[in-house]
């Protein structure tokens, strides 16, 4: 048990190093692009750069091929920086941390790791995962990806929508069913090289927000999938592999949160510092107390969030996975505070709030499509409604005691 007055969480030295490393590059490269790549749809390149100049790509990826080995704590720390800046740009590092490269290395052979993994760390190629389909969305038992035998491969095809990034990837990790795959049974994941025969870039989404990272239609025609590019194999008598790719998304799920924090804690300063500077006569808006009412409720409802994305984050360990419960409450919270945060600070700033001018409505934006993506909110109060009703309890000590 933590001592008296001591936070459980404290960042050691190296982790505060991070922050702030992760904090300048934010400052300095990413934060005044953002509004440009809002507006012009453009991949942002130049955050892509400054990160990878950083070093800050490899911070997942095991010592062995290029990276640092560090966890879902120092991702978390990372994304919540970058995505304090420009969350378009943050993601680019969350398909890094918490995307196909973490399940290259926890999932896959030698040969897979080796080929992409040093990729990753460096920050030579994105990699992009495809899992949404037209009519498979949250609902992805219902997928129509599917293998059919070829010799001693496959051939893949699959129609996937929503594929974050697919049009600047370098390979994708496409979730499929192998032969005689039923509901979730066999579904499984392979790696797709995007140069391969048989892909093509369907189109890309014109979005609300997040408009920097494009979501692309990714069409693969009886492409040539070989036994080395199987991460994952489908059993069609049983549904484990699925299960195991499903628990993976933990981890872009924390990353989810972290960004979300990140942004709407640049909201959140930025109606602070407003507030501290506009005056209605000779008063800054900051002594109004409906006002002030209104910041306290929020912060409180962000700090409350960011405890429940640590927890679920340590528990994780140095190399293991977010546990489900713990993750899918850090996710729902974060993502609801940052609704809320955002729309306070829109309606801090008054008329300056709805303008583009300022950074608030883009963010507002932005964490809005962090709701749906990686799972909704509404997918995550499912499971952690039916699992507590079935009996499961997170982590703490108040839920083991009993009722008085």
């Amino acid at each position: 048990m933590a001592a008296h007055g001591t936070d459980p969480f404290t960042e050691t030295d190296d982790q505060q190093a991070l922050r702030a490393l992760a904090r300048e590059v934010a400052e300095r490269d990413l934060a005044p692009m953002a509004r440009h790549w809002d507006e012009t749809e453009e991949f942002p390149q130049a955050s892509w750069d400054a990160i990878r100049k950083a070093d800050l790509f490899g911070i997942t990826i095991g010592e062995r091929w290029g990276g640092m080995g560090m966890g879902d704590v120092e991702a978390a720390i990372v994304l919540e920086e970058l995505g304090r800046a420009c969350v378009s740009s943050a993601i680019l590092a969350q398909l890094t941390f918490n995307g196909p490269p973490r399940a290259f290395e926890h999932l896959g052979s030698d040969a897979l790791r080796d080929r992409w993994l040093p990729m990753a760390a460096s920050g030579e190629a994105l990699f992009c995962i495809g899992i949404s389909e037209t009519e498979a969305g949250s609902a992805v038992n219902h997928m129509r990806a599917r293998l059919t035998s070829d010799g001693d491969g496959f051939r893949l095809d699959a129609y996937k929508n929503y594929v974050t990034g697919g049009h600047k990837a370098r390979a994708c990790l496409v979730w499929c069913r192998f032969p005689g795959s039923v509901g979730t049974k066999g579904i499984g994941a392979v790696v797709v090289d995007l140069a391969s025969d048989g892909v093509t870039l369907a189109g890309t989404h014109e979005k609300m927000g997040l408009r920097g990272t494009s979501e692309a239609e990714l069409a693969f025609d009886d492409v040539r999938i070989e036994p080395s590019d199987v991460l994952l194999e489908g059993d069609p008598s049983s549904s484990d592999a699925f299960k195991t790719l499903i628990g993976h998304i933990n981890h872009e799920r924390c990353g989810n949160a972290a960004m979300c924090l990140g942004a709407a804690q640049g909201s959140l300063e930025y109606a602070i510092r407003y507030m501290n500077e506009r005056t209605i006569g000779d008063r800054p808006l900051a002594e109004l107390q409906g006002l002030q009412w209104k910041i306290a409720d929020v912060a409180t409802e962000l700090e409350g969030a960011r405890l429940l994305l640590k927890r679920a984050v340590h528990l994780a360990g140095p190399h293991g996975t977010p546990p489900p419960l713990e993750t899918a409450m850090a996710k729902t919270a974060a993502n609801l505070a940052a609704k809320r945060v955002c729309d306070e600070a829109i309606q801090l700033l008054g008329g300056y709030g709805f303008s583009r001018e300022y950074p608030v409505e883009r963010v507002y934006r932005d964490i809005r499509g962090l709701c749906i993506g990686a799972g909704t909110v509404e997918v995550q109060r499912n499971f952690i409604g039916t699992n507590l009703l079935r009996g499961a309890v997170p982590s703490g000590d108040a839920w083991k005691r009993p009722i008085l």
